[in-house]
């Protein structure tokens, strides 16, 4: 006769990861600090320092999760607790970084969207992700195949041939623990997610685990009776072995704020943003702003590219366009900081390997990207820099698939200071450090691939704006009251092609 299945499994977080055995792989959900279990996190992290147990796992994880100091993914930085690191963004977990450049753990960034694929890849036991995502960069095998150190040496992409033509396999492999968070679970485990800024992955890492024989372990808020939507539940009860019930303090929404109504309410008369100071930064927020067209479909990555909806809310133009954000969040405004990755009154929110479905094919209309160096190929790097890992999040997959990209940046970087005086720019003082180098440290967005696939790239700056060509970066525009052979060639470390350029737009020099 076969057996009942019986109600939820409620323990505390100490219990939850004592079952976590050395030598697993380890799967750990969340975005910055939306979704992210820290309540497992820390916990797991506290065995670890009082018992040395569990040893020698692999982490791995799609988005970036934790505030550059102790939460998230900082609480895994221990040598011995780790040996192997998947992720697709570090930068948040600099302690992370710190273990994979002095060589303590293997090290591997992959893009944010190619993971999100490896959760249902697993769960499907299929043989891979099979993409062009990543070719011509350092995550192609071709360069560095991800790697991140000299300890690093399992191939885990390869280069294949598809009808004839050169594709990217992302190779599977097992998942022995889930760690994921929800809002509720009710009596038989069903999860649901109506406290949360976003959805994630949670799915099919759960289903990755229970289909290797692992064990899924859930976060939640609160135990209901019954989730009464069937539809709203996100992950089935089938799926879940153990549930924590955290305490408040470790189930905040986001890593900024315990909870913002905003990031799961449907849009109102329109998200109103706080009005942005006049800098450098304002510039280009306006400068991108002009080639973004109404009705269009659009990402906007995180750090200077935020601007744009800034002065696009100052100008009326927020409703002309859609938002988007690669953790799921359709529509409204997304949020900043440590609260990046929800959105203020979102019109929808699907989850993340569904939204990089859509970006991978082509979805948006343009992207709006930062870029910490650029080359005379128009090659971008945004992931290695001043001796830290950054990573690539879903870089790569957005600008390698968008039609039509804007990269932003100061053209120097460190101490710059600018003034407008009667729409003419001043340098102030000129930044430390150049953006526009001969060669790019890591290759994040290869030009020569995008100019002959024919993608439509500008990299926009304070001072002046350059458009990629079959020939490299050609200057096209420049800031009103800026000298080319004073303020823009002598800063360069190349030279740009520069026939013919027009003044930038006026409308970018309104000190306001």
């Amino acid at each position: 006769m076969a057996g009942v299945r019986g109600l939820a499994r409620i323990i505390t977080a100490d219990e939850a990861v004592a079952a976590i055995p050395s030598g697993a792989t380890v799967a750990v959900g969340g975005f910055v600090g939306a979704g992210h279990p820290e309540a497992l996190s820390a916990a797991l992290e506290k065995r670890f320092l009082e018992t040395g147990s569990p040893r020698d796992l692999t982490l791995v994880y799609a988005a970036g999760q934790g505030d550059r100091a102790g939460r998230g993914l900082n609480h895994l930085a221990h040598e011995g607790l780790l040996k192997r690191v998947v992720g697709g963004h570090w930068n948040l977990a600099p302690k992370l970084g710190e273990l994979a450049l002095e060589n303590k753990i293997e090290a591997y960034n992959l893009p944010q969207g190619v993971i999100c694929f490896l959760y249902r890849e697993i769960a499907a036991k299929r043989a891979g992700v099979f993409t062009k995502t990543g070719m011509h960069t350092f995550i192609d095998p071709l360069h560095m195949g991800g790697r991140l150190n000299q300890r690093t040496i399992a191939p885990l992409v390869e280069r294949i041939i598809l009808d004839g033509e050169p594709w990217l396999r992302y190779r599977t492999f097992p998942i022995h623990v889930s760690l994921i968070r929800a809002t509720s679970a009710d009596s038989m485990g069903n999860l649901s997610m109506e406290k949360e800024g976003l959805i994630g992955d949670v799915l099919p890492m759960a289903q990755a685990a229970r289909n290797h024989g692992g064990i899924v372990i859930a976060q939640v808020e609160r135990i209901v009776e019954q989730i009464h939507n069937p539809k709203s539940v996100c992950v089935p009860g089938i799926l879940v072995d153990s549930i924590t019930v955290a305490d408040a303090a470790l189930h905040a929404q986001t890593f900024g704020e315990q909870f913002n109504e905003n990031y799961v309410s449907a849009p109102t008369q329109g998200a109103t943003l706080e009005r942005m100071l006049f800098s450098e930064r304002k510039i280009i927020g306006r400068r991108a702003l002009n080639e973004v067209r109404a009705g269009e479909v659009v990402n906007l990555g995180i750090g200077l590219p935020e601007a744009v909806a800034s002065v696009a809310a100052e100008t009326g133009r927020l409703g002309e366009f859609t938002l988007t954000l690669e953790s799921g969040p359709i529509g409204g405004v997304p949020a900043s900081g440590l609260s990046f990755g929800c959105s203020h009154f979102p019109e929808a929110v699907i989850d993340q390997p569904a939204q990089f479905d859509f970006y991978d094919g082509g979805g948006l209309d343009i992207a709006v990207l930062g870029a910490v160096e650029v080359d005379e190929e128009g090659s971008v790097n945004v992931s290695s820099f001043a001796g830290r890992i950054a990573g690539v999040g879903g870089f790569v997959n957005i600008a390698q698939n968008t039609r039509r990209l804007v990269f932003c940046c100061t053209f120097t970087a460190g101490d710059l200071e600018v003034e407008v005086k009667d729409h003419q720019l001043r340098i102030i003082r000129e930044g430390k450090h150049a953006k526009f180098v001969q060669r790019v440290g890591q290759v994040c967005f290869h030009g020569p691939t995008a100019a002959a696939n024919g993608q439509q790239v500008l990299y926009v700056t304070e001072r002046a704006v350059f458009e990629l060509t079959q020939s490299g970066l050609v200057l096209r525009e420049v800031a009103p009251g800026i000298d080319p052979d004073k303020d823009i060639f002598p800063r360069m470390a190349f030279l740009p092609c520069s026939s013919q350029w027009r003044p930038m737009p006026s409308n970018c020099f309104i000190n306001l």
